[in-house]
């Protein structure tokens, strides 16, 4: 008999703030945590915006000794561990942590490439490989916490915290560790990964307007916006959580995963692997199409991804069904946290089951015909809600989708 699955504890950090309540308050409002870069020159770039974590201060965290140790994303992974684990109340050592990053210790690679290129081999931080790897956030979490349960780091792109997260429910569920840590961590804002994504004219180049330039659904819209932060979860069996009298967020019903293997960057053009994983997640859930009471879309703002998107909802659902859900996409706000962002999401469906209310997508001005859905434009909306799924797609074809059910 497999285990129910719930969530005790959440935390974040992101562009939008320092913990899950500034970022949801600031979501439902409609703010957009858009800006142009601050921590580097960007004047010989075409692409100056992002969703940076502005005057972070990492002393306010972390002792001077240990941060010089800490990569940008570990740091801010660890801040939302220590949020989730404190508002979860865990206090155990059999506990595992998974953490999903698309693009690991940038800010430390491109440091320690500088140096090599300035002095030489002894340039070189002993202290960089183990501040670089991309499991290295996870292991920081584990030491300071003394977890000695199962633990890895995952990267599939962008669906690399969603599948962290069902990697993490998938345990639990089959009894192998009764309570993870899970969630994603990036803090990839860095000129090569920015002119990498530039090059490839994934990114939106609006940069007159930064709060208006991420536009997912809308017909104008250009590219999607870098993104840096981090949220985790605690996720627990059922059991364990109510023998501790643990506060119990909301209960992880679904998970579904699939690849297009079609395309390293571009999705399937009929949406066959999107489509695919949402039936899975709700396979998994036993959950009718119905019971659907919003989707955290996946929704980058770029002109395939939307598009691709709105069609797989519709052929999952039907047109009768499909036209009824409500859609929206908080990256509009958020901008794209690459590896982090299927967590921020998780932790927005929850936010969003447990106070009635849907957030937004800004910035949609045009409709676009071939994204035809209700996707909750400019204003959130008060709405009973007691199953929400996140969909998460990345770069490689994979396709994440969680799916949640209210407690």
């Amino acid at each position: 008999m497999s285990n129910r699955v719930v969530i005790t504890g959440e935390g974040s950090i992101s562009p939008l703030g320092v913990s899950s309540k500034d970022l949801w308050n600031n979501l439902i409002h409609g703010k957009s945590g858009i800006k142009l870069i601050e921590n580097f020159d960007t004047e010989n770039f075409n692409v100056k915006i992002a969703g940076e974590i502005t005057n972070f201060d990492p002393l306010t965290f972390f002792e001077h000794k240990e941060s010089r140790k800490l990569d940008r994303y570990t740091m801010f992974a660890m801040i939302a561990a220590d949020q989730a684990i404190k508002s979860s109340g865990l206090d155990s050592s059999n506990v595992g942590v998974i953490l999903g990053t698309g693009v690991g210790g940038m800010n430390t690679l491109e440091e320690e490439q500088s140096k090599l290129l300035k002095k030489g081999q002894r340039g070189v931080s002993p202290h960089f490989i183990p501040k670089m790897i991309p499991n290295i956030a996870g292991g920081q979490i584990a030491i300071k916490h003394g977890f000695h349960g199962p633990n890895f780091s995952l990267s599939t792109a962008c669906s690399s915290a969603s599948d962290a997260i069902g990697m993490a429910y998938r345990l639990i569920q089959s009894n192998q560790i009764h309570a993870m840590v899970c969630g994603g961590a990036e803090g990839g804002i860095t000129p090569l990964t920015l002119s990498g994504f530039s090059n490839m004219k994934a990114l939106s180049k609006n940069n007159e307007n930064p709060q208006n330039a991420c536009k997912p659904f809308d017909k104008n819209r250009d590219g999607f916006i870098m993104s840096e932060g981090s949220a985790m979860l605690i996720l627990e069996s059922l059991d364990s959580a109510q023998k501790r009298g643990a506060n119990i967020l909301a209960e992880i019903i679904g998970y579904g995963i699939t690849n297009d293997a079609y395309h390293i960057t571009q999705p399937h053009n009929e949406g066959v692997g999107a489509t695919s994983a949402i039936n899975l997640a709700l396979k998994d859930g036993g959950i009718n199409k119905d019971e659907v009471s919003y989707i955290n879309a996946h929704g980058t703002s770029t002109y395939y991804n939307d598009m691709i998107e709105t069609k797989a909802i519709k052929q999952v659902f039907g047109r009768d069904i499909a036209k009824n859900l409500l859609v929206s996409s908080t990256k509009s706000m958020t901008g794209h946290m690459l590896g982090a962002t299927g967590a921020i999401e998780a932790i927005t469906c929850i936010y969003a089951m447990n106070n009635g209310i849907i957030p937004p997508t800004i910035n949609y001005e045009t409709p676009d015909p071939e994204c035809d859905l209700n996707y909750v434009p400019n204003k959130s909306i008060e709405s009973d809600l007691n199953i929400t799924i996140s969909n998460s797609f990345g770069f490689g074809g994979h396709n994440s989708v969680l799916a949640f059910k209210k407690f």
